[in-house]
């Protein structure tokens, strides 16, 4: 019998906590705690503590499949990969950019930088995106904007160093539950703690003070709080004049949002908004944290703006137990944009519509041109589907048809493909669809890296071996690559592939495989192999052109839908602590999916009285978009006039009821977060 013990990085969200793989012959057999890294010291939420549990599960992919009349049959991966090759190389000979991919950010570093590579050399195509399309896209685009990065500002281990936490569009005890203790941990120091949200979350209940919100109305309290704040002199005036430009155009909107304002507009009462103003404003260390709450709207770069203006306006950017933190939903979603997993940005962030840009990648990769047409985003890119624009998509490790707007139509247009291969460990609602599934490792399974949300780069070891003939992500594009024709991706392991990754993000630069062996890993910015990494950005200067933060006066916008008489209800949506995403690992745990099996939708106790609806009662949820039918549960802990359902159960898949139509004009966020809807009774 031969054990090993293997130290690597949770599969789950974007907290990065560090675990030990336990496995018997190759077979993981379970997980133990890894008290070392420094994410977590050793504790883990019930997802890292059965995060083995479908590594092993009988559906496991194991060999290439190719759909033949409607049904799959296996082949050989020489089959799969010369079908692929011959197709996507009559594609190329009419237009590079009919051809789309979407990347994973449950997959690795290694594996979406080998992807994004592929999809712009051999394929010639900028058409890349990956799932921070539908959660931080609008912190990418709002932070670059105004800070300079579009990243978390702090570290998670200076929660602790904080003296006022302020949580908006976030649940943490639930969605990020080791971020959560961090808080916890620096409530028990003395931290007061704020939060925002029209549930009375887990995370609600530890509160100080505690919000009920008007989901979509995030604006105009921010707003209000800034003018509480600069009306009783609570702001940063050194850090103003010193820092950053634009103050006077703040001043000018926020003087007409005073709370008595925006109390008719948020249903928060005055009092209450004034007492979080001083709170948040007087406290010498004042933390923002919020996640898809405040993203997935279509005015999510708008909700962004206004909080870095409110953490630029107290001076609460540029130390520790400050800051302002996107808590990032997957894994590796920070790791995937640095990658240049995305349709406007090379590895890094590096803009290629510029030519040192793409000269240098270029000499880099020993390419010839590389094409400076920006690229699609996803919804885009399933729209250029649905109308006949775009013939083939190559999707990595995602599941489109679960996670996307308007789900039926996202049916429609991957069917209205000429071709679509799927490469993931299980066989989705999307690899259903496809016309070849390439059968990849499970994280388990493979070497590499992950970015979790505070930048820190720490390494995933393999642990097993991979079921069948499974393939690690990276691994495939190397061989289609060659397959195709090219000889530029002669990587033989991870670490080459890192160290191609250094020459291209300046981020990593510094980091090397030897370095993050490491329990600590190591937090980008890390520009040479003697910088220890950065802990908390901005501290002297931000990362704009010219050093200063910039102040942008945002106004309220009105939701895309408003509550009418026919669909009176906003519904909401969100993450459970049980499970995880559109729950294709998690529902394959036993311990996990046993916890919560199917879904929901929450109804507040008077509303439930009102329509005569009672506990798990079923009922059905319809919008102008569709309906979906689920059980009811019936609770005080949510706001009258608000419906949430969680996003991980096929069964009642919120996005049945999204709309795809109306978009953040900006990051082409649909709205997520605050959809009208009513609820019937079913007889």
């Amino acid at each position: 019998m031969k054990l090993n013990i293997v130290p690597t990085i949770c599969p789950y969200c974007g907290c990065g906590c560090g675990l030990n793989l336990v496995s018997i012959n190759g077979k993981i057999k379970g997980m133990e705690p890894w008290k070392r890294n420094p994410v977590n010291e050793g504790k883990l939420c019930p997802k890292g503590n059965f995060s083995h549990e479908f590594v092993n599960h009988q559906e496991r992919l194991k060999t290439p499949l190719i759909k033949e009349n409607g049904k799959f049959r296996e082949v050989s991966w020489d089959e799969a990969l010369n079908k692929i090759a011959s197709k996507f190389q009559g594609i190329l000979d009419e237009d590079p950019d009919l051809i789309a991919f979407l990347s994973s950010a449950r997959c690795t570093n290694e594996d979406n930088y080998v992807l994004q590579k592929f999809a712009r050399i051999v394929i010639g195509t900028n058409n890349i995106d990956n799932c921070a399309a539908l959660c931080h896209g609008p912190t990418v685009s709002g932070l670059n904007l105004t800070l300079g990065s579009g990243a978390m500002t702090n570290s998670i281990n200076d929660i602790e160093k904080s003296e006022c936490i302020f949580i908006i569009g976030s649940n943490p005890l639930e969605q990020h539950p080791l971020i959560g203790r961090r808080i916890l941990k620096a409530k028990s120091n003395g931290a007061k703690v704020i939060v925002i949200d029209p549930r009375y979350t887990p995370t609600a209940k530890h509160a100080h003070l505690y919000l009920p919100m008007i989901p979509g109305t995030d604006v105009a309290l921010i707003n209000s709080l800034m003018h509480v704040i600069i009306r009783e002199g609570l702001e940063d005036k050194d850090f103003i004049v010193n820092r950053t430009q634009g103050f006077e155009k703040i001043q000018d909107v926020v003087k007409h949002y005073s709370p008595e304002v925006v109390t008719e507009i948020t249903g928060i009462p005055t009092s209450l908004i004034e007492e979080t103003a001083r709170m948040y404003g007087e406290a010498e260390n004042s933390s923002i944290f919020y996640c898809l709450g405040i993203t997935e709207h279509t005015m999510g770069m708008d909700n962004v703006m206004s909080l870095a203006n409110l953490a630029m306006l107290t001076g609460n950017i540029g130390k520790e137990g400050a800051g302002l933190n996107p808590l990032r939903g997957q894994n590796n979603v920070q790791g995937v944009c640095d990658m240049g997993a995305l349709p406007f940005f090379y590895p890094g962030y590096k803009k290629y519509v510029l030519d040192s840009v793409r000269e240098y990648a270029q000499c880099q990769w020993g390419c010839g041109e590389l094409n400076d047409l920006p690229g699609l985003q996803m919804v885009e890119i399933l729209e250029a589907a649905h109308e006949g624009r775009m013939k083939a998509m190559y999707i990595m490790g995602e599941n489109p048809v679960f996670s996307e707007p308007e789900t039926l139509k996202v049916k429609e247009s991957l069917l209205n493909l000429d071709t679509l291969v799927v490469q993931d460990i299980f066989l989705t609602e999307t690899a259903e669809l496809a016309d070849f599934v390439l059968p990849a490792t499970s994280w388990a399974e493979k070497n590499g890296t992950f970015t979790n949300t505070e930048r820190r780069v720490q390494r995933v070891r393999k642990a097993a071996d991979p079921p069948g003939e499974a393939r690690a992500d990276w691994e495939i594009f190397c061989n289609l690559a060659e397959t195709m024709g090219s000889s530029l991706f002669p990587y033989t392991s991870e670490e080459e592939i890192f160290n191609e990754i250094r020459k291209l993000a300046p981020q990593y630069a510094g980091m090397t495989w030897k370095r993050l062996e490491n329990a600590d890993g190591l937090q980008w910015p890390c520009p040479s192999e003697d910088h220890p990494g950065t802990p908390v950005l901005h501290r002297k200067k931000f990362l704009t052109a010219h050093g200063k933060g910039v102040f942008k006066p945002i106004e309220l916008r009105s939701l895309s839908e408003a509550p009418d008489d026919e669909y009176p209800f906003i519904l909401s949506t969100g993450r459970i602590i049980f499970h995880y995403h559109n729950s294709n690992m998690t529902g394959k745990s036993e311990t996990l999916d046993n916890e919560v099996p199917r879904g929901f939708v929450e109804i507040n106790h008077e509303d439930a009285a009102r329509l005569a609806i009672t506990n798990l009662e079923r009922v059905k949820i319809k919008n102008r978009h569709g309906e979906i039918e689920t059980k009811a549960k019936i609770t005080p802990n949510i706001a009258k006039g608000v419906l949430f359902i969680p996003i991980h159960f096929l069964d009642c898949a919120p996005n049945l009821l999204t709309n795809s139509k109306v978009l953040d004009p900006s990051t082409k966020m649909p709205e997520l977060k605050a959809m009208t809807a009513r609820v019937e009774k079913l007889s």
